[in-house]
C-alpha cells in the first residue's frame, strides 16, 4: 500500500507549542526550561541507533491546583518543555545532514529531463519510491527516518519554492515478480515524474534466477519510460545476510547495471556504496545495518538518502545549466 508522509517543521513546532500550553499552567509558562533533551542518537552518532525516549504525561488529576508544591510544578513544567523540545528535535533531524561521505570517483547518475523541466517550469514534481522493505522503511525508528521521507526533506530544502511529493510505494518481502503485478496501480497510474526503483535484494535471498529478475526489471523500466517518467534503479544492500549469497548478489548488481545501460536510465549502486562505507571508510557494519543483519538503520537510511539526493540535485542542475549529460552515465561506477 502506498504511503506519503509530508513533514513540515513549522507546522510541527506550532502543534508542539499548542501542546505545551495544555500541559503547563499559565503562571508557569514563563519559567526557564531545563537543558534540552539529547539529539536523536542514530543521526548524531553513527555508533548508536536508538529511538528518542518518551516522557509520560502527568496523571495526578484533570487540573493542577494552585496549592501544589512548587517543586512538583517545576518538575511538571520541565517535563512538558522537554517533551516539546524532543518532538521538535526529532522533526528537525530530517532537515539535517549526517556525517556521510560518497565513495571515491563518484559520477553523475545521468539525465533526469522530466524532473528538471518540471522544476524549471515551476510545476509540481511527483516522485514514486518503488521497492520492498528498505523502501517501506523497515529498521527505521520513525516514519520521518525512512529514505523516501529524508529524500523529500532534502529536495524541498534545495528547491524551497517547488511543490515536491515523494510517495512511498515500498512493500516488504517483494521482488520483481510481485512488484510487476502492482506496477500499474502503485506507480504508473500516479503519473510520476521520477520513479526510484529499489529491487533485487529479495531475489538474492530467495535464490531467484538473477537473469529472470533482470528481464522483469527491464520490462518494467520500459513500461515506466513509455509513460514518460524518469527512472533510477537501486540495487541490493551490502549487509551480512545478502553477503551470504555473494555470487548471486554480485551477478544481480551487474545485471541491474546492464539494464540501466541498455535502457539509458540512472542507477544508484547501493551495494558498492555501502561496501565502500565499511571497507574504505572503516565504518562498522552495525552502524548502518540493524541487528537482523539485513535492514538499514536510521543512519544507513539517512546517508543513503543524502547521497541519492545529492545525485538527483546534481543531475537536475546540470540539465538546467544546459550541460549535456549522457543518460548511460551512472552513479559511483568505477572507471
Amino acid at each position: 500500500m502506498s504511503s506519503h508522509y509530508p513533514f513540515r517543521l513549522k507546522t510541527l513546532l506550532t502543534a508542539c507549542a499548542a501542546a505545551l500550553a495544555l500541559f503547563v499552567p499559565a503562571s508557569l509558562q514563563a519559567q526557564t526550561a531545563p537543558p534540552p533533551a539529547g539529539q536523536h542518537a542514530a543521526l548524531s552518532d553513527p555508533a548508536k541507533s536508538a529511538s528518542a525516549s518518551e516522557n509520560k504525561p502527568a496523571t495526578e488529576g484533570a487540573s493542577i491546583q494552585a496549592n501544589v508544591n512548587p517543586t512538583a510544578q517545576k518538575g511538571l513544567t520541565g517535563k512538558a518543555i522537554d517533551k516539546v523540545k524532543e518532538v521538535a528535535k526529532s522533526a528537525g533531524d530530517i532537515f539535517s545532514r549526517v556525517p556521510c561521505l560518497p565513495s571515491k570517483g563518484s559520477k553523475s547518475m545521468g539525465s533526469l529531463p522530466r524532473v528538471a523541466s518540471k522544476l524549471v517550469a515551476g510545476q509540481p514534481v511527483v516522485i514514486v519510491a518503488f521497492g520492498s522493505s528498505s523502501t517501506q522503511g523497515y529498521g527505521s525508528t520513525a516514519p520521518e527516518f525512512t529514505y523516501p521521507n529524508r529524500l523529500a526533506a532534502q529536495l524541498r530544502r534545495q528547491y524551497p519554492s517547488a511543490d515536491i511529493s515523494v510517495v512511498n510505494a515500498g512493500k516488504g518481502g517483494e521482488d520483481a515478480p510481485e512488484m510487476m503485478k502492482r506496477l500499474q496501480t502503485a506507480v504508473i497510474d500516479l503519473h510520476p515524474d521520477l520513479v526510484i526503483w529499489q529491487v533485487g535484494t529479495n531475489a538474492v535471498l530467495r535464490n531467484l534466477d538473477p537473469d529472470a529478475t533482470a528481464r522483469l526489471v527491464e520490462e518494467g523500466v520500459a513500461r515506466i519510460q513509455a509513460a514518460g517518467s524518469d527512472v533510477v534503479l537501486i540495487d541490493p544492500q551490502y549487509s551480512p545476510r545478502v553477503n551470504e549469497h555473494a555470487e548471486s548478489a554480485g551477478r544481480m548488481t551487474k545485471l541491474l547495471g546492464r539494464v540501466a545501460e541498455l535502457r539509458k536510465v540512472g542507477i544508484f549502486p547501493r551495494f558498492a556504496v555501502m561496501k565502500d562505507w565499511h571497507e574504505k571508510q572503516a565504518i562498522p557494519i552495525e552502524n548502518f545495518v540493524i541487528s537482523d543483519g539485513l535492514h538499514m538503520s536510521d543512519w544507513g537510511y539517512a546517508c543513503f538518502a543524502q547521497l541519492l539526493g545529492d545525485d538527483i540535485i546534481k543531475s537536475v542542475g546540470q540539465i538546467k545549466l544546459g550541460v549535456n549529460v549522457p543518460s548511460d552515465v551512472r552513479t559511483y561506477r568505477p572507471m
